[in-house]
């Protein structure tokens, strides 16, 4: 509950601004710049978030951050309320942004390491469902308040700061990771969490030695041991989000620039379309290889965007359509960002090598989102939809060449790569 709360607050966050800036936009007299600034402000911030507290959160340990940052993001998702211009808003944004980086990183890590193997793929599949529902719950909420008058897209984004509030006391009331603590030198405190949370016949997990003593983290991440995987995390996560959140943050205005009418309905099936795949992801991502489902998704999205890249006079509902099946496969796959991304690494390195990948997946994700109404209004929507195609291509290709299997290992067996040095 305490992550999967996390992540539906994430989700409504990020989900929300879209609708509030379509109504927002003549009050704080937003152009397709700042249009694109604000929708990936929030963006870049998780990326500086996101490579901040990685390596802090492999030093220091999970529950720091995991247990403090909702209340900040509350706040500052309150103050949203109140802005008078678009610079204000992008300050928040940012500030907001940041914060959703640090929840990214720990929720995946802490989550990960209390689970167990066997049922860490459902488990963790739950966190997608959870971020799925909070951005396609936003939308809805922006849509139900959007006849409230000019001032309606304030009260959207103060609805932000209600999930964060309600988790708030689960997520201060957590332990440490058990398996963070028995690799720093903790193991006592780490069976007592065990047994209060588990049971007295579960046995503890054992202390592994750290990736490589004495080096950076992201030394150790771009070293041969760990490179391919640094890799695959960064590149399957960026080119899954660059498309996501790009055709998301701005679906109404993209379904419209392809002369479907009814924007807003058709951002409506999208978002339910974002809730189903997310469901499916769940139920799949323990039945089939994770890397088939990598795979298998990242190519049918890109299909779907290159049938609507290049087919002109399309019926407005194969527009929807369309669109609805890419957001489905979409989300689906965002499962394995829970499950897959955590699995690629040992416990010394998880959570930055986590931090890493949002990082990557932030910048284009950020700079997609900003450039999006830009290209649609000097380009066309057709050429802004064919880049999205060219990004899922590229994330199929990298993946089918080097994405490893890891549906059937346990952590253990990733932390002793560390101490074997073979896979």
């Amino acid at each position: 509950m305490a992550s999967t709360g996390g992540a539906f607050s994430d989700g409504f966050g990020l989900g929300i601004i879209g609708i509030a800036l379509s109504i927002g936009t003549p009050q704080l007299h937003l152009t397709p710049l700042w249009l694109g600034l604000l929708g990936g402000g929030s963006l870049a911030g998780l990326f500086v978030g996101a490579l901040v507290t990685g390596p802090a959160s492999d030093q220091f340990g999970r529950r720091p951050v995991f247990a403090c940052n909702m209340g900040l993001l509350a706040g500052l998702s309150a103050l949203q309320f109140f802005v008078a211009s678009g610079e204000q808003l992008l300050a928040l944004r940012l500030c907001i942004g940041f914060l959703l980086g640090t929840d990214y990183v720990v929720s995946k890590a802490l989550l990960t390491e209390f689970t167990p193997r066997k049922s860490r793929g459902p488990i963790l599949s739950l966190l997608s469902v959870a971020w799925a529902g909070g951005y396609s719950v936003a939308y809805f909420v922006g849509f139900a308040l959007t006849s409230g008058g000019p001032d309606s897209w304030r009260w959207m984004l103060l609805a932000s700061a209600v999930p964060c509030l309600l988790i708030l006391p689960i997520r201060v009331t957590m332990p440490e990771s058990p398996m963070w603590l028995a690799g720093h030198g903790h193991a006592e405190r780490a069976a007592q969490v065990v047994r209060r949370k588990f049971g007295a016949d579960v046995i503890p997990p054992a202390g592994m030695p750290s990736a490589a003593p004495g080096q950076g983290r992201w030394r150790q991440l771009f070293s041969a041991r760990w490179r391919r995987r640094t890799l695959v995390a960064c590149a399957f996560f960026t080119c899954l989000v660059i498309p996501y959140f790009a055709v998301g943050t701005f679906v109404s205005y993209v379904i419209s620039a392809l002369n479907a009418r009814g924007g807003y309905a058709g951002g409506l099936a999208y978002n339910l379309a974002l809730l189903i795949g997310a469901v499916v992801g769940l139920v799949v991502v323990d039945r089939i290889s994770r890397r088939n489902f990598l795979v298998g998704s990242l190519t049918s999205a890109g299909g779907a965007m290159l049938v609507l890249t290049l087919t002109e006079g399309l019926a407005p509902i194969a527009v929807v359509v369309l669109f609805a099946l890419f957001a489905g496969v979409l989300s689906a796959a965002s499962s394995l960002v829970y499950v897959y991304l955590p699995e690629l690494f040992p416990t010394d390195l998880r959570a930055s090598g986590i931090g890493l990948a949002v990082a990557a997946s932030r910048v284009g994700s950020a700079v997609s989102t900003f450039l999006l109404p830009v290209i649609v209004a000097e380009f066309g929507v057709r050429a802004a939809l064919g880049v999205c195609f060219a990004v899922l291509a590229i994330g199929a290709l990298i993946c089918q060449k080097w994405a490893p299997e890891t549906r059937r290992v346990g952590l253990v067996a990733v932390d002793q790569i560390v101490a074997t040095g073979h896979e």
